[in-house]
């Protein structure tokens, strides 16, 4: 689903934040980014979807070479992902059923299908009661979920989380990893950057480690 083969990414300004990484994440797979912060976690992410390009070497999503993608083409590519953050990056004039729907609404899908598949994702996080719903009357962990509605409305191969649980408690965030785990299940290849390491450790997952934007160690299930 995703390889990295040596692959570099410089800043303007001289400043390295990926160097040599190189590993292949199978179609299907879960897997960890972890490492400190500044180390690469977050860069790495925005090289799959397009929202940075590397410097030097190759990157493929699902067999795609994406260092030869057109402008044209990004947005073809960024249909086969769904992306989570932090910090929610919700409408907050919009209801929860607006927010979940806009991915749709651009693809250009019709009144009667969106309607269908934003009650449908709603209902994998358990929010189709809140659909009309502003995101500002929602807890914490309830934004989060509308954002991973959104993320899977069109059904993309995969999920690309940045730091998903950074906000949210601990019994918050393990919810919200077992939804990631049952969107998995179900054949979702699913990475997920995160610093909440005693959380991953209870999980039987991949991790794959960052030290200053080299890929430092690799767990089981992916080659480096």
């Amino acid at each position: 689903m995703i390889r990295f083969d040596n692959v570099y990414k410089r800043y303007p300004g001289g400043r390295d934040a990926l160097q040599g990484v190189s590993f292949h994440l199978h179609a299907g797979a879960m897997a960890f980014l972890t490492g400190h912060s500044g180390a690469g976690k977050s860069t790495l992410l925005k090289l799959v979807a397009l929202l940075e390009h590397a410097t030097r070497g190759q990157l493929f999503l699902d067999g795609e070479n994406l260092s030869q993608t057109s402008r044209r083409g990004i947005p073809y590519v960024r249909r086969k992902i769904g992306m989570i953050f932090q910090n929610y990056r919700l409408l907050f004039d919009r209801t929860v059923f607006d927010n979940v729907a806009l991915p749709l609404v651009i693809a250009g899908y019709r009144h009667q299908d969106i309607g269908r598949r934003v009650r449908a994702a709603l209902d994998k996080v358990g929010l189709l009661d809140r659909e009309r719903a502003l995101p500002i009357t929602l807890s914490g962990g309830e934004q989060q979920r509308v954002g991973i509605a959104r993320a899977v409305v069109n059904k993309p191969p995969l999920l690309l989380a940045d730091e998903p649980t950074g906000n949210l408690d601990p019994e918050l965030s393990r919810d919200i990893m077992h939804l990631f785990e049952q969107f998995n299940q179900v054949g979702v290849s699913v990475l997920i950057a995160s610093h909440d390491l005693d959380l991953i450790a209870t999980l039987p997952y991949t991790q794959l480690q960052l030290h200053h934007g080299r890929l430092v160690k690799s767990a089981t299930g992916t080659d480096t």
